[in-house]
Formats: C-alpha cells, sequence, structure tokens
C-alpha cells in the first residue's frame, strides 16, 4: 500500500467481468467493483488490499482518477464528469435493491427498474462521448437527473437537489433556505412525475400546469372517389356553440388522389396551437374536414369547352369526436391511426354547416372504405416549448394552425396582427329568373382609391395567401349560409385606409356573360373614432347598380356599409347623393347578406380609451381624461367589453399589456418635470397589476414578470413610483380614508419590482444612494404608521409584500443596500411578522417573508446580533406554538423550521452570546431555554421533513447540534452552581441530547455504503459529538448526580445502546457513575439496577442492542467495579445479572420475527423464568402474556391454558385490589384478585375446552364451583359452571381423543442460537400428526440444518463443529403410578389419559445383537438384546410450551428373555382389546380380528411364540442362564393364557362375525386352533376365561394391577392341577398405549396372595379356596401401598 502523503501512481480500475475465486490466492471480482493496484507484471495483476489476492488483467478497464485526501485517508474519485459519476453511483446503488426486488417477487418495479437502468447506461455513453452539443448536452442532463430522481421516489432512496445547470447543489455553499426551495422543488416534480405514471394517459396535472397547449395532426392516407380537384379544410368544431374554434388546415387535393403538391406525399402534418385549458375543457370537440370540389357546377356534366369551371362546389364533410384524446382519458400516439369516415352531400344544395352539425349527432354511415386515416397526439406547452420537446413531430415544415382568438396568455414580444372574417349567410331574391340564383361571393380587400390588396388573404393554414376569396356556390338557394372563414392579415399602417368588398355574382353551369355583379357589400376595417371593426356580427347593406360604379371605391365609400336593427330598412331603389351627384347606386331591400369579424391583434384595439392612451401624443390634451377612465369604477376582471364598451375593459388591458405598459412609462418619462399625471399613472399601474394579481388572470403573472425583466426601460421611474407611494401612505397616515392604499398594497409587490428594476437600470453614480435614502424615508413612514392598533389588518397583513418584494428583488444587489436600510426593514418586518404570526393569519406570506428576509441576510454574509433575535424568537414563537398538536399545514411549518436552521448557520458564537446577554432576567433566559430544548425535541422527534430529504435533514441537524453545544455552555455558566441549579432545565438538556443522539437520521449502519460514506465525509459522525457533550455534563454535575437517578437511566441506556463502538466506550462508563453514586448514599443501587433493568428489556426488543454490547457493557463495568474495592462483589453480580438478561433479550428478539415462531416461545419461556427468579412479577406477567398469545395463534390452546394458570396462581380469593399491572383484555373492569382470577379461570377452562384436556377443566370448575357455593354463595353461577363441568364429563367417555406421539429433538452443533446448541429436547406433536411432517415443520426454520441418520448421541465432531444438525425419533411416555386408580376397573377413555399426558418421562428402544451369531437361523431371538434409554424432562408434558429440554438421560438393557415376555404382554393386551370393541361395537369390520387371530393360531414360518419355546425352554439354555428361570416361568404363563382363556373368546366371536366367503378360512382357523390348544394344555396347564356376558356395563374397561405382577410366574403359587379356575391373564396393557381391555368385575386381594384375580364367582378367591377353605377378609386396595412407579399395567 502506498502511504497517505504518495501521490496517484496507476490510474482507477474497474471490473468488467465476474471473476470467482478459484483458490486462496485469488480475488473475487463482481461488474463494477473497484481495485487498487500496485503492480502488473505479468497478465496476472497482485492486489495489497482488504481483501486481497490476484486476478486476471483482461478483466479490469483503467480510468484516470484524482485523489482527494482528507486526513490520513485517502479518497479516489474518477476524473470525469459529475453526472458520469452520479450516473455510475446511481447504477450501483440501484443494482443491490433491483436484485432484492426479483428475489421479493416484485416483478412489475423489477422490470422498470431494469429498463431505466439501462437507458441511463445508454445515457452514460452518450455523455461520455463528448460530441453532443451544448444545447443537447443539457437537455440530456435534464433527462438523465429527472429518471434520477424518479427511480430513486419509487425504491425510496434520497431526493437529489440540483442547481438549474442540473448540478448537485453543495450544501455548504447553498443557503439553508434555497436548498429547502429546492427540495421542495425537486419533490414536487418528482410527484407530478409520479402521478402521470399511474393516472390515465394524458394526465391532468399537465393540463393544470401549462397554460397553453397543442393538437398535432398527421395526415396518412385520403381515400375518396371525387373525379375533379378538391380542398379540404380541417378545422377543430365546438358543436356546443355550432362553430369552428380553430383555423382550418387546407389541403389541395389533386383529382388523382394525390396532394397536388407532391412534395407534401407523406408529409401532411399540422399542429393545432393556443388552446387554452377553456378548450379541453369543452363538454366536446371535433376534428372536422369539409371537402370542396373545384371543377364543373355538376360532376354529371360531360367536359366540354362551354362548361363553367373553376367552381367551389359543396362535396363532403368527415367528422371525428376528439374529446376523450384532448382530456386525456384515452391513448394520444403519433403512431397509431384513426379512421375518419366521409359523409357525402346527399344533394346539390346542402348546406356543408348543417352537414356537420347533423354528422355530430348521427350515427354511423355506409362509408364504402371511403375516408381519412389520421395520427392524432396532444402536445403540452406553446409553440416553442413544443417545437422544443418534440422536434421529430413539429418542425419547421410543419403547418401551424392558430386558435380562433387570443391564446390565455399573451407573452411580451408575442405579436399578432389577426382578422378573421366568416361569411355567415345571406338571402337573395331570384329577380327576374324562373329559379334561384346560383350566388358565389367574392371578397377582396381594398385600399381608399378601390384598388384591391394583394394576397393579403387566407383560406387557412398551410395555403399561400391570394388576393381575393371565392366562396362556396350552392345550387339554386335562396337562402344561403356558407359559415366560411378566411383570415385577413393586412399590414397595421395600413388598416386605417383599408375595407373589405364584397361582390356578388350568379354562377351558371354553362360560359355565360351575364354572370356580371349584381350586388355589392363593404365594410370598413377601421372606425372613425380610430378603433377596430367590433367583433361580432354585421348586417351589410347590399347596393346594386351598375357592375363599374359597383367596383369604384369613390361611389360607395361615402355610404352607409351595415345596417344597424333599430334603424329602419332603406326602401328597394332609394339612391343616394354624394356631392351633389347621382352616386349610380340603390339600396337592395329584398337581399341580405352577414358576416362576422373576429380580430386578434395586439396592436389593433376595439377600446376607444384604450387607443387614447396608447396614442396619447396625438391628443394630448385628453390625456388626464384618459387616464382617469384607464381605472375607472366599472373596470374589473369581471367587466366584458359589451357590459362596459367606453371604459377600458380587463381583458383590454392584458391583451395590450406590453403596449399599455410602454404608453404609462413613456408619459411618466415626457413628463418628468411635473407631477400632474404621476398619481393617475400610478393609479394606472395599480389597476394593470391587479388585473394580473386576480385569480382570473393568473396566468399573466409570467407575462408582467417578463416584462419587468426584459422590456422595462424607465430609468428614472423609482422616483416618482416611491413619491406617489410616500404620499398615499402619509395621506393615510392623517386618519383620511385609506382605500387608495388598499388597492396600492394588493398591487405592492410588482410595484417595487418596478422600483428596484427602474433603479438598478439606472446606475448613474451620483445617485448611487438615492434608491436606500428613498426606500428608507418610505420605510419610516410605513412603519410609523403599522404600529398603532387602529390600523386594520387587512392592510398589515398586505403590508408583508413590501417587504418581500424588496427582498426578493434587492437579493442580486444586496451589496448596494447599506446596513442601516436592512436594520431599518428589519425592525419595521419583525412586528408585524410577530403580530401576524400570533394571530396564526397569513402564515403562508409570513413564512415567504422570513425566508426572504433570511436569503437576503445570507447573501450580505453579515448578520447583526440585534437583528438575529427578532427573526430567531419568530421561529420558535411559531414553532412553538404549533408543536405541541399536529398542524394543518405541515409545509409551513417545514418551512418555519428552515428558516430558523438557516438563523441558527447565520449565527456565530458572538451571536450567540449577544443574544443570550440580551435577556434582562434569569428567569427569562431559563423560559427561553426550557422552551428551545422542548421546541428542538419536539422538532426532532416528529421529522418535520420527508424522510428522503436527506441533506435537509443532515444540515438542520448540524444546525441543531452547534445550537445544542452553545446552550450547553450556558447551562454551565449559568445554572450549574448550588444556588442556581434548575433540574428540569437540566433534564430537558440531557433528555433532547439524547434523542438528538438517537434519531433515525443518524443512525448509519442502517443506510447503505454509499449513503453511509457520503454522510461521514459532508458531516461527520454527529453522534460522536453529542455523545461526548452529554458525558461531559453529566461528570460536570457534581453533586448534583443523585437527582437524575433513575430519571435518566433509560436515556443513558438509550444512547449507549447505539451501535457505535467508541461512542460506546464513553458513554457505558457512566452507569458505573450513577451506580457509585447511589450506592455512596443509600450502601445499595437497588433504583439503578430496577431501572436498567426494566428499560433494557423494552430496548432490546425495539431492535437495540447487540452481542458487542454486552461483552462491552460486561468488560467495562467489571473492570470499574473490581478497581473499587465496596462495588466489587455487588457489582459483579449486578453485570452477571445483566448480562445473562442481555442474552435471554438477544435470543428472543433473533427470533421473534421469525414466521416460525416456535423458538419464540422457548425464548419467551427463558425470559419469564429468568423474571421470575429475580422476582421481577410485572416484567415475568408480561411474558406470561405474550406466550399465551402466541400459543393461541398457533393454535396451542392446551399451552395457552397452562401459561394463563400460572398468573392465576399468582392471586388469591380476595377483595385486594391488584398490585401487578394486568394485561390483555381483563383490565378494564377487573380491579379485585378475585375478580381477575375469575376471568382468568373462565378464560383458561375454555382454551383447555378447545384443547381438548377436559380432566384439566374439570379441576378448575370445581375450584370455581367452590368459590361461588361456599364463599360468595352465587348459586346462579354456580349452576352454570356446574353444567359446563357435567359436559366435559361427557366429552370424556363420548368423543373422540387421539393420543399425541412424543419426539425426540436434539440441536447438535454450533451453528444454533445458544438456547438450543447441543441440547435434547422432547417435542409433544399435533394430532394425527406423522413423523415426517413433524420433521418438515422441525427442519423449515434451519434449511441449511443436516439430519442426523442415527438416534445414538454424536461425539465431538458433531457438537463442536460449526454447522447444524438435527436428530429426531419417537419416543414413548412412561406413564406415572396413580393409586387412586390402581385395582379398579376403570373406563379406557379415562386411563387413556393419563398414559400420554402429565408425563415427565419418555423411552426410546434401540434393538442390538449380542453374541455369537446364529448361520441356521438370521432372525434367532436369543441374542436379540434391547438398549432402553429413558429422558427426564424439566417439567411435564403438556405445559407451557409443547416441549421441554431433557435434564437426564438412563439407559438400560433389556434381556432377549425380558424383550420377549414385553412382546407377549403387547400381544395378549391387543387380542383382549380387540375383543372388546368386538362385544361393545358389532358393526366393526372383521378383518384386523381376522389378520390378528391367524397370526396366533397358524403363524408363519418362525413366526408365534414357538420362536420363544425354540430360543428359551430347551435344556441348554436353562443350564446357560439359570437366574432365568423365574422370568421362563412368566413367559410360559403368558403363552398358556394367550392360547386358552383369550384366543377361544376371539375365535367364537370371529366364528358369530364371519361371512360366507371367509367360512372356509374360519375352519381352517378352528383346526389350526384346536391343534394348538391341544399342544398348551398339555405343556402349560388348563386356563379358562370368564364369560362375557357378565359385563355391568357396555362400556370398554381397564384394570390396574399393582406392581409385583411377577410373583403370579410361580407355578406354585399359580397352577392348578385339579379342576378348572376361571383366571384372567395378568395385565399387559403397560407396553402397548390405547389398547382397550374386557369388562372384568372389580378386584379382590388375599393378604397371603398380593396379586388381586378375577374369579367367575363373587368374593372367592384361588388362594383361599385353596389354602384356606373358604373366603377371608378384604384389604381396602386404595390404601394399601403395592404399586411402585412405572408398574401400573391393565
Amino acid at each position: 500500500m502506498r502511504s497517505p502523503c504518495s501521490q496517484l501512481l496507476t490510474p482507477l480500475s474497474a471490473a468488467v467481468w465476474n471473476f470467482p475465486s478459484a483458490n486462496e490466492h485469488h480475488l473475487p471480482l463482481e461488474v463494477g467493483e473497484t481495485v487498487h493496484i500496485l503492480q502488473a507484471p505479468c497478465l496476472w495483476i497482485p492486489v495489497v488490499a482488504a481483501p486481497q489476492g490476484i486476478f486476471p488483467a483482461s478483466l479490469i478497464h483503467l480510468k484516470g482518477a484524482v485523489v482527494e485526501r482528507r486526513g490520513a485517508e485517502e479518497s479516489v474519485v474518477p476524473a470525469e464528469m459529475p453526472m458520469v459519476q452520479e450516473i455510475t453511483t446511481t447504477l450501483r446503488e440501484w443494482a443491490a435493491i433491483w436484485k432484492q426486488l426479483y428475489v421479493t417477487g416484485q416483478m412489475e418495479r423489477y422490470c422498470k427498474v431494469k429498463q431505466m437502468m439501462y437507458e441511463l447506461m445508454e445515457q452514460r455513453s452518450q455523455l461520455l462521448s463528448g460530441t453532443l452539443p451544448k444545447d443537447e448536452l443539457l437537455q440530456l442532463k435534464k433527462e438523465v437527473t429527472s429518471k434520477i430522481d424518479y427511480g430513486n421516489k419509487i425504491l425510496a432512496l434520497d431526493l437529489v437537489v440540483r442547481d438549474e445547470d442540473e448540478n448537485i447543489l453543495d450544501p455548504d455553499r447553498t443557503s439553508i433556505i434555497s436548498l429547502f426551495q429546492a427540495h421542495r422543488r425537486a419533490a414536487q416534480t418528482v410527484t407530478q412525475r409520479i402521478q402521470e405514471e399511474t393516472s390515465q394517459p394524458g394526465c391532468s396535472t399537465r393540463l393544470a400546469a401549462s397554460p397553453s397547449h397543442s393538437l398535432y395532426l398527421c395526415v396518412r392516407n385520403f381515400v375518396c372517389n371525387i373525379g375533379e380537384e378538391a380542398q379540404l379544410f380541417m378545422a377543430l368544431y365546438d358543436p356546443g356553440e355550432q362553430r369552428m374554434i380553430s383555423e382550418s388546415y387546407v389541403i389541395h387535393w389533386a383529382s388523382t388522389g394525390v396532394p397536388r403538391d407532391i412534395e407534401l406525399l407523406n408529409n401532411l402534418r399540422a399542429v393545432f396551437t393556443d388552446l387554452g385549458s377553456k378548450d379541453l375543457k369543452r363538454e366536446r370537440l371535433f376534428l372536422v374536414c369539409q371537402i370542396i370540389r373545384v371543377g364543373r357546377m355538376d360532376l354529371r356534366e360531360t367536359l366540354s369547352r362551354k362548361l363553367s369551371t373553376g367552381l367551389r362546389r359543396p362535396f363532403g364533410i368527415s367528422v371525428m369526436d376528439i374529446t376523450d384524446i384532448t382530456k386525456g382519458k384515452c391513448e394520444s400516439d403519433e403512431d397509431k391511426q384513426h379512421f375518419i369516415p366521409v359523409h357525402l352531400a346527399a344533394a346539390e344544395n346542402d348546406f356543408l354547416h348543417n352537414m356537420i352539425r347533423k354528422a355530430v349527432e348521427g350515427k354511423d354511415i355506409n362509408h364504402k372504405g371511403q375516408g381519412f386515416w389520421v395520427s392524432l397526439k396532444m402536445l403540452w406547452g406553446d409553440l416553442n416549448q413544443v417545437r422544443k420537446d418534440h422536434p421529430h413531430l413539429v418542425d419547421r415544415s410543419t403547418v401551424v394552425a392558430r386558435k380562433l382568438g387570443f391564446p390565455e396568455v399573451i407573452m411580451p414580444g408575442d405579436v399578432r396582427n389577426d382578422i378573421y372574417l366568416t361569411l355567415v349567410q345571406g338571402e337573395f331574391d331570384k329577380g327576374n329568373k324562373k329559379t334561384q340564383k346560383n350566388v358565389e361571393v367574392t371578397v377582396c380587400v381594398c385600399d381608399e382609391a378601390g384598388s384591391v390588396v394583394q394576397n393579403v388573404i387566407y383560406q387557412g393554414a398551410g395555403d399561400k395567401p391570394t388576393s381575393e376569396y371565392r366562396s362556396v356556390v350552392y345550387y339554386q338557394q335562396r337562402h344561403q349560409r356558407w359559415m366560411e372563414t378566411v383570415k385577413i392579415a393586412v399590414p397595421i399602417e395600413d388598416v386605417h385606409k383599408t375595407h373589405l368588398r364584397f361582390t356578388f355574382r350568379h354562377r351558371s353551369s354553362t360560359k355565360d356573360k351575364s354572370e356580371k355583379i349584381f350586388s355589392m357589400a363593404f365594410v370598413k376595417l377601421m372606425r372613425p373614432d380610430g378603433t377596430t371593426l367590433r367583433d361580432g356580427e354585421h348586417d351589410l347593406i347590399l347596393y346594386k347598380g351598375d357592375s363599374r360604379k359597383l367596383e369604384d371605391a369613390g361611389s360607395y365609400l361615402g355610404l352607409p356599409s351595415t345596417r344597424s336593427p333599430s334603424e329602419p330598412r332603406i326602401l328597394s331603389g332609394s339612391s343616394f347623393r354624394m356631392g351633389g351627384s347621382v352616386s349610380g347606386l340603390a339600396v337592395s331591400a329584398r337581399d341580405s347578406f352577414q358576416i362576422s369579424t373576429l380580430v386578434c391583434s395586439t396592436k389593433l384595439t376595439q377600446n376607444v380609451n384604450l387607443l387614447g392612451l396608447l396614442k396619447w401624443r396625438a391628443k394630448p390634451n385628453v390625456l388626464e381624461g384618459n387616464l382617469g377612465r384607464l381605472a375607472g369604477p366599472g373596470n374589473g376582471p369581471d367587466t366584458s367589453e359589451g357590459e362596459n364598451a367606453g371604459t377600458l375593459t380587463a381583458v383590454s388591458s392584458l391583451q395590450f399589456l406590453q403596449d399599455t405598459l410602454d404608453a404609462l412609462f413613456s408619459i411618466m418619462m415626457e413628463n418628468a418635470d411635473t407631477d400632474v399625471y404621476d398619481t393617475l399613472i400610478f393609479d394606472a399601474l395599480v389597476f394593470i397589476v391587479g388585473l394580473v394579481a386576480d385569480r382570473k388572470f393568473q396566468h399573466f403573472n409570467a407575462v408582467l414578470e417578463a416584462y419587468i425583466r426584459q422590456h422595462f426601460s424607465a430609468t428614472l421611474a423609482y422616483k416618482k413610483l416611491i413619491g406617489v407611494l410616500t404620499q398615499y401612505v402619509e395621506q393615510a397616515s392623517r386618519g383620511e380614508p385609506c382605500e387608495p392604499l388598499l388597492r396600492t398594497f394588493k398591487a405592492l409587490e410588482y410595484i417595487f419590482k418596478f422600483i428596484v428594476r427602474s433603479r438598478h437600470l439606472f446606475r448613474s453614480s451620483a445617485e448611487s444612494g438615492s434608491l436606500s435614502v428613498r426606500i428608507s424615508s418610505l420605510s419610516r413612514t410605513i412603519c410609523s404608521r403599522l404600529q398603532p392598533r387602529c390600523l386594520t389588518l387587512p392592510l398589515r397583513s398586505r403590508s408583508l409584500s413590501v417587504w418581500g418584494a424588496v427582498g426578493a428583488h434587492c437579493r442580486p444587489h444586496t451589496s448596494t443596500c447599506p446596513t442601516e436600510c436592512r436594520d431599518l426593514l428589519l425592525r419595521m418586518a419583525v412586528p408585524v411578522l410577530q403580530d401576524l404570526i400570533e394571530r396564526g393569519e397569513e402564515e403562508d406570506a409570513c413564512v415567504e417573508l422570513l425566508s426572504t428576509i433570511l436569503e437576503v441576510l445570507y447573501m450580505a454574509q453579515k448578520v447583526s446580533p440585534r437583528c438575529s433575535a427578532g427573526p430567531c424568537s419568530l421561529c420558535w414563537l411559531h414553532l412553538g406554538n404549533t408543536s405541541g398538536s399536529p398542524h394543518p399545514a405541515a409545509l409551513c411549518q417545514s418551512h418555519y423550521v428552515a428558516c430558523m436552521a438557516a438563523i441558527l448557520s447565520q449565527m456565530d458564537a458572538d451571536h450567540y452570546h449577544s443574544y443570550i446577554q440580551a435577556f434582562p432576567s434569569r428567569p427569562e433566559l431559563m423560559d427561553f431555554l426550557m422552551e428551545t430544548f422542548i421546541l428542538f425535541k419536539d422538532l426532532i422527534g416528529k421529522t418535520v421533513y420527508p424522510s428522503d430529504w436527506m441533506v435537509m435533514n443532515m444540515v438542520q441537524n448540524r444546525e441543531f447540534l452547534r445550537a445544542i453545544n452553545q446552550f450547553a455552555t450556558t447551562l454551565t455558566e449559568k445554572f450549574l452552581s448550588s444556588s442556581s441549579f434548575e433540574l428540569q432545565l437540566w433534564n430537558n438538556y440531557f433528555h433532547l441530547a439524547v434523542a438528538f443522539l438517537t434519531q433515525d437520521s443518524l443512525q448509519l449502519e442502517n443506510f447503505s455504503q454509499a449513503k453511509r460514506t457520503a454522510i461521514l465525509a459532508k458531516y461527520g459522525d454527529m453522534r460522536a459529538k453529542i455523545g461526548a457533550a452529554i458525558r461531559d455534563m453529566w461528570y460536570n454535575l457534581g453533586h448534583h448526580k443523585i437527582e437524575f437517578i433513575p430519571g435518566m437511566v433509560g436515556p443513558i441506556l438509550e444512547m449507549t445502546l447505539v451501535p457505535e463502538l467508541e461512542l460506546r466506550k464513553s458513554t457505558i462508563p457512566i452507569f458505573f457513575d450513577m451506580m457509585l453514586c447511589e450506592y455512596q448514599l443509600t450502601a445499595s443501587f437497588s433504583r439503578f439496577e430496577d431501572e436498567i433493568l426494566r428499560k433494557l428489556d423494552s430496548e432490546v426488543e425495539g431492535g437495540r442492542g447487540d452481542e458487542q454490547y454486552k461483552q462491552l457493557f460486561e468488560s467495562i463495568l467489571l473492570s470499574c467495579c473490581r478497581a473499587h474495592p465496596e462495588l466489587s462483589r455487588p457489582g459483579e453480580s449486578f453485570v452477571a445479572l445483566v448480562t445473562g438478561l442481555l442474552e435471554r433479550l438477544l435470543d428472543y428478539r433473533a427470533v421473534m420475527n421469525d414466521e416460525n415462531k416456535t423458538y419464540s416461545m422457548s425464548c419467551t419461556v427463558n425470559l419469564l423464568n429468568f423474571y421470575k427468579e429475580i422476582d421481577r412479577q410485572a416484567m415475568y406477567i408480561r411474558y406470561l402474556y405474550k406466550l399465551k398469545d402466541l400459543h393461541i395463534s398457533y393454535e396451542n390452546y392446551t399451552e395457552g391454558a397452562y401459561t394463563l394458570l400460572l398468573h392465576a396462581r399468582l392471586l388469591k380469593w380476595s377483595d385486594e385490589a391488584n398490585t401487578a399491572p394486568m394485561q390483555g383484555l381483563h383490565s378494564p373492569s377487573l380491579h379485585t384478585q378475585r375478580q381477575l382470577k375469575e376471568a382468568l379461570y373462565n378464560q383458561i377452562v375454555n382454551y383447555f375446552d378447545q384443547g381438548k384436556m377436559w380432566e384439566e377443566a374439570i379441576h378448575i370448575c370445581k375450584e370455581l364451583a367452590e368459590q361461588y357455593e361456599s364463599e360468595i354463595f352465587d348459586y346462579e353461577m354456580l349452576s352454570e359452571i356446574l353444567q359446563r363441568e357435567a359436559k366435559f364429563y361427557e366429552k370424556i367417555l363420548k368423543v373422540l381423543r387421539p393420543s399425541p406421539d412424543y419426539f425426540a429433538v436434539g440441536y447438535y452443533g454450533q451453528g444454533f442460537p445458544t438456547f438450543l446448541r447441543n441440547k435434547v429436547f422432547i417435542y409433544r406433536g399435533k394430532e394425527y400428526e406423522r413423523r415426517e411432517d413433524f420433521e418438515m415443520r422441525l427442519l423449515s426454520p434451519f434449511p441449511n440444518a443436516e439430519k442426523l441418520q442415527t438416534t445414538s448421541p454424536p461425539g465431538p465432531d458433531i457438537t463442536q463443529s460449526p454447522g447444524q444438525y438435527i436428530q429426531c425419533f419417537t419416543v414413548q411416555p412412561v406413564e406415572e403410578p396413580r393409586i387412586r386408580l390402581r385395582d379398579r376397573s376403570i373406563p379406557e377413555q379415562i386411563t387413556n389419559f393419563y398414559k400420554a399426558n402429565h408425563v415427565q418421562k419418555f423411552s426410546y428402544s434401540r434393538p442390538f445383537k449380542k453374541g455369537p451369531k446364529d448361520p441356521d437361523n438370521e432372525f434367532a431371538v436369543s441374542n436379540m438384546w434391547i438398549e432402553r434409554t429413558t429422558f427426564v424432562t424439566a417439567y411435564p408434558l403438556p405445559g407451557i410450551l409443547r416441549w421441554f429440554a431433557v435434564t437426564s438421560t438412563t439407559t438400560t438393557v433389556i434381556s432377549p428373555l425380558e424383550n420377549a415376555i414385553e412382546t407377549m404382554m403387547k400381544t395378549n393386551e391387543k387380542i383382549l382389546s380387540e375383543i372388546n370393541r368386538h362385544q361393545n361395537d358389532p358393526s366393526l369390520p372383521i378383518n384386523p380380528l381376522s389378520m390378528l387371530l391367524n397370526g396366533i393360531v397358524d403363524p408363519a414360518v418362525m413366526g408365534g411364540f414357538a420362536k420363544y419355546e425354540t430360543a428359551f425352554f430347551q435344556e441348554p439354555y436353562l443350564e446357560e442362564h439359570p437366574e432365568d428361570q423365574g422370568n421362563i416361568e412368566r413367559l410360559k404363563d403368558l403363552i398358556a393364557w394367550q392360547v386358552l382363556p383369550v384366543t377361544p373368546a376371539g375365535v367364537r366371536i370371529h366364528g358369530q362375525k364371519v361371512t360366507e366367503d371367509l367360512r372356509p378360512f374360519h375352519e381352517r382357523m378352528e383346526q389350526c386352533f384346536v391343534q394348538l390348544r391341544a399342544k398348551v394344555e398339555s405343556q402349560y396347564g388348563v386356563r379358562e376365561m370368564i364369560s362375557f356376558e357378565d359385563r355391568r356395563s357396555g362400556r370398554p374397561r381397564s384394570v390396574t394391577w399393582g406392581p409385583d405382577w411377577e410373583r403370579l410366574s410361580h407355578a406354585r403359587d399359580r397352577r392348578v392341577q385339579r379342576g378348572r379356575h376361571h383366571l384372567i391373564p395378568t395385565p399387559w396393557s403397560h407396553s402397548f398405549p390405547g389398547a382397550p381391555c374386557i369388562s372384568l368385575p372389580a378386584p379382590f386381594r388375599c393378604p397371603q396372595f398380593p396379586r388381586p384375580v378375577f374369579c367367575t364367582k363373587p368374593h372367592l378367591c384361588v388362594h383361599s379356596a385353596i389354602h384356606h377353605g373358604g373366603p377371608v377378609q378384604w384389604e381396602d386396595t386404595e390404601r394399601t401401598p403395592t404399586c411402585s412407579p412405572g408398574t401400573a399395567v391393565t
């Protein structure tokens, strides 16, 4: 490795391929990892690092890098542009999350992130190429940053803030206010992007954001059989208004079926622009195409020279509803094609406008494939923006069709001068003709001399200008309705001398010389008062006369052109005399003609007052009146042209905004020496700005801003504006009506913008201080007026815009603003802000003003101490009032926090000192510190910023930390001595500091490596700094420490649990200091111990603490205690106690969140046992209920009941109050121990019932019944509980309860947790659970564990290995002896319960062979030994767990003879059980009994008891094993009883139930049995079975015997040579769990014969009959203690 001072000798290396490690010398690599190369001698490169190794040189890529030093460390940064580095870092961070998305199955997000990563890689390549021009590079950077921000948001990563050039903002070089605003903008942008992604196509957010929209149209094809040339007029149509709302896009179509201009083939594109939000909100909107044929009058006529040609005739129309496209409800894509069918004109006289109206309401037509194929796409923004965003769609060749009217916003410099003329309708008399005329209207623009102005008429967008326009000819119609619109584009300077002339001709189908003008109409474009022709319809007067006269301007210009509805019609034939001569023109009274005009001009106005203002130089004598009418009382945002035509309206003012403002400031500048017009101009300016401020015209804010920034040039206007403003303020201060001032304050922001901009333009050195002096003077005046309470609140609140405008627009020029001016403004602004904040009004304006002030102060790089106090106190005032309760405007509150952080960032130590010293008294300072600590803690806990605002959070933390340390110094200096010590103040400080240290945004270990590295590099680990401060402040307390014990134990513990090594080492000794303080005062530290045990539980459960903390805690505190003799022994005990608790808590937490809660239960039991040992009853009960909840969630109702029973046993049947905290659902209304215990018992009974543990439920019921009967005498409850108890007894006998299986499980290996490691447990299985299912459930939490295939205990190679090994096998429960069940005939449903429950011993038998192997008999039983292992658990099962650890293990060996005896006993018991079952239920299938009996009477080879006779009854065996003589006799007895008394009963039952099909099988069985019985009787004597009909009940019963059953094996006590004795065999059920036995009489015991026997006659003992000669007195079998553990059998 190179030294920290060395230079970078090799380039930075990055892996470009994965390299797996094949041996210990290789360094594994993944794509993208960086390596540090020391040398490259060959194809393999060695690396010295951690980890270290070699790898192939071909797998890395070398690139330049720069070394940045930070202390003793180096930071290697690639020598690439910052954007490329950011993409690289982003891709690495996304890659890790991307893989997790795949693992967790989030495929939709996985695919989206994958696509974005590919796009970023491609864009990174483009950036690295270095071939992009500047504009494309900037656009690419914007796309990259947008994609990164969007991806970070959906992946829950941090928000990145940038400047205008898309560079990441450096918080060290950016003000906090700017950072906050950048965060807010970035968050809004990302949120809008996500809304666009998740909403339907064509997002409404973009509709709302952009004031202008465009519709892109591409005509893919037009198929229609016209036969002549045609003109296609495509426009947007509103069916509600029944008019076109846009210019028409004109396409000239040739007769050959292609565009007339062949260059336009496949390039027929247009964009309809200037669409506003109102247009997109129209109820319905259609794309309409009018098809006009150009040629003959009738297509059916044969072509000839005589025919008239060039006629424009209606052919058809096409309509398409585009409402969903414009509103964004359906997809708009430039590649998707829509078909629009053609509606052909049914007759020659169909008006196209009527056809459109009918088509939009009609149904589908049979178009026969004729129509248009078009593509449509909505584009957002004005034309410039569209061309910028979609250059492939909209270029210079794309036709632009503008809206018929102004857009919603007219930007400065957007010059437009269009007059739209619509030929509406006309009515023409046929005159002397027999049929109606075919009228054609010709429109032209003429000058005063009548000459036609050339090329000023446009049929539509995309068409060349013409000198005249000819209308469509409708065939023989008296009433003509054209609705054809053309655009007149006359130069502005020629408008006043031009007029429109309309001439009318009759057109015939053949050429006719009589096609002369028969009528004429005209209208002037300019009115006599200089205004433009009014918008709307005009009824023109038609004149007739000589055609030459009709075209002579001198003949008609002096005549009236329009007919007013109020005017009487001029009689037909009337003539006008002009200049004393006859004009030769007459009015055509029978004919009429209407047109409609719309002026869209930024230079031509229809308002006379506005015209007078714009041309004020022409008539200066009326200037004062025009200025007065400009802001007249009738004007306002809701005033329209029609309502107030005599005054300047809002719409007119805004349409001519730039010209109006230019005129106002020109008047002001040209009258600089007089103040005659100053007030009028000021009022007019206020009026215009007020219009812009209205919500209706909010889009014009950008226009006004652009004008001030780019077009405003009045350098001396600031003097006039300040003068008038000062005059108004002084007028209001004298008590005069302040209505002008109120209007002024509404527009004050822009007034000051004009002032600042004017002064900025005026750079004369002689006037350098003029603005400051004037603003200071004005500020003093306003300040003096704003102080009195008599001023209305609206005026006070509106005054905020003064300071906001001054600050915002002086911001770039703060160097020109003197300090005293800022101080004055601050002293004025702070009281106003404070008053409004206290009232809770105008919060948005307040915080904006405060932000502006702080931004100005930041840029000035100077903060005066007396000025800092005001804004700082304002922030604390507002946040202190709102932090206690949820604030509705969270953004506003976060803005206040940003302001406060900005103030703190600009305060140095001197500022803090001056601020602290400014408090007049110590109590006020204490109150301030108290409120500040509470406020800081509240803000830290609530995290006012979103979690992904990492930079903002870290900057705020940095400033808070600096402030906390400053205030800590104040605490030490002013509040530490005995006389001045304030406990609560210090307590608040400690809680604040700990809250700061433990906040989520500082826990670096929870962040990714990249984020952690970035935070450490920029801010360091602030936890170490505040931790050191807490430690120092604690040790500064001196003798006051005891006052913080135990209150501060929890916060200090929370601090020490933070996983930062150095912090832990420096703060854990505080615990010893606490112990020492309490010990020195009370000779113990019990309060400290209790508190730390209580807090440690909740902290570790909450996720804090680890093994490292346990070791540090133990080592540090042990060393401290051992160094102090008095605390050595109690300290060591305390440390052992805490570390023991920590170990259990960590085990509990490690498995708490696992899906399998099995091991959570074990850890819970460990914890509750621990708390029980140390007598912490509250914590003990808490974990009892946690364990209960776990059991119930897994339906372990029995274990849940036993768990609750532990709590119930702690309670008394008394009316004492509950002392321990209550848990669960019992707590609200249960106040005494009796109430709680009763409720617990009822719940326990329910759980036992659900777990089928009715015996246990009965015990609880009996205890409850005793209380109800004898203590509280509640017989109603007694009745209920007794009924429940009776139901439980019934369930015991009638409900099937399968006995559970038990499994021994061993966990071997160091890979298991400590509570499992190398331990063996006995598990209680679930009902009907197979061992395979149990093993699968057991192995699921440990997927890497290996299952051992042997049942013997493993050796050290397994137990000490790092792996995980699990051993599992089935064990048998060993029933405990129960005296009360001994020697009784008891139903097996009762006894079976005790065989599998309340057991603590379990056995496992493993067979093995011993001795020489018999070659003739491989399966010989003489050498088959049994190794029996007995396990003893810590607690009986079932209990509070379904498993318990094994505490002891014993192993015994069973000889082959003993094994044979056990086997015979099991077989006999099985036979008796099967016989009993068939006796009780005759419907049972006979197959099991058949197989069992056949195995006895006709055994297979080496089957039955013959093998035992061969192995054990031979003389050689008896000679070798004389000690087995007793067991041999016992085995013979069992064989005899199996064949003689038992088997005949089974054969008899089998004969009764056998079917005819099995009759031969039964007969064979009987033959074999006869032979077998003869053999057994001859060898072992005769036994007889009692009669089964003597049972006293039909219920299966069992008998419990004494322990010394082996005595029955003695022949002299058992055999009877004379007669037959009806005896039942000795018990066998011990080795066959769950098998019922036959019903027998009750046993009797003879004093001389310890074994009870059964006789055919009551009260007759075999022993008495033989030896005593008669019956004797029987002992009480319940009192005879003859049972020993483990020998009770049935």
